[in-house]
């Protein structure tokens, strides 16, 4: 039986939308975004955090199908110890030599020392944890103006959007809403763009890396009915004075 989306992020079939948020911020915190579970986190929430999809997705499950549950990995060092302990191997090996009593402790104490060491560096916060925060309010912010258009009123759209920028990034954003300048008076497309969740993928010692789920309700003179696109954006944001600013931004549709 293959697992749920609600079994990849560990929630019960009746939790609420804020329950959902928080466990796949949970799931992806300490992963790649390269990772696979990461990819699968990700599509979980896209479903299970917009309402129609979720019901679909529901009626698709079995009735009261219970989440499967997944298995703990057993650590191989702790198999292996299983195994002499049950075998009566001896602890020297194949080489039938056992290592002094002390150097054992010695080398413990010094594998022990690195795992922390590591730890520590691994976890240490690049930045402080309000400032994270801070930094992800404003992405969410952000994202809003800076995805959305109307086509009668272009120009204030452009500058609302540039205040959320980097003096760099506002430049390259100038080139790619030029092409919007030049089609959407053509089409009269209209985007609402809306935050459904976010969560914070990294930091560095000058940056904190975004992702959001991101719906895009658009219309056009063809469309009157919005369709809605979803999106998956990860956006980076920087320090300028005392304000978080977007400083690159990828955009990728989300899985259906």
């Amino acid at each position: 039986m293959s697992p749920t989306w609600y079994d990849v992020l560990g929630v019960d079939r009746d939790a609420t939308p804020d329950e959902v948020r928080s466990a796949w911020r949970r799931s992806i915190a300490d992963l790649d975004p390269s990772d696979r579970r990461f990819r699968s986190a990700n599509e979980a929430a896209e479903v299970l955090l917009d309402a129609d999809r979720r019901r679909a997705y529901d009626a698709s499950l079995p009735a009261g199908e219970e989440p499967v549950p997944v298995p703990e990995p057993v650590p191989v060092a702790a198999t292996r110890a299983d195994e002499r302990s049950t075998t009566g191997e001896d602890p020297a090996g194949r080489s039938g030599r056992r290592l002094p009593v002390l150097l054992l402790a010695v080398v413990g104490v010094l594998a022990v020392a690195t795992v922390v060491l590591a730890a520590v560096v691994w976890f240490r916060p690049h930045v402080d944890p309000d400032e994270v925060d801070t930094a992800q309010s404003a992405a969410e912010q952000a994202i809003v103006p800076v995805l959305s258009y109307d086509y009668r009123e272009l120009e204030e759209d452009a500058e609302a959007a540039r205040s959320y920028l980097t003096e760099d990034y506002q430049e390259e954003y100038t080139q790619l809403f030029t092409v919007i300048s030049d089609n959407a008076p053509r089409t009269e497309a209209v985007v609402r763009a809306e935050v459904i969740a976010s969560s914070v993928v990294r930091t560095s010692p000058d940056a904190v890396e975004v992702l959001l789920f991101v719906n895009r309700p658009t219309t056009n003179k063809q469309v009157t009915e919005p369709v809605v696109y979803r999106d998956q954006v990860t956006v980076t944001m920087v320090r300028e004075g005392d304000e978080w600013r977007v400083d690159r931004l990828q955009t990728t549709p989300a899985p259906e």
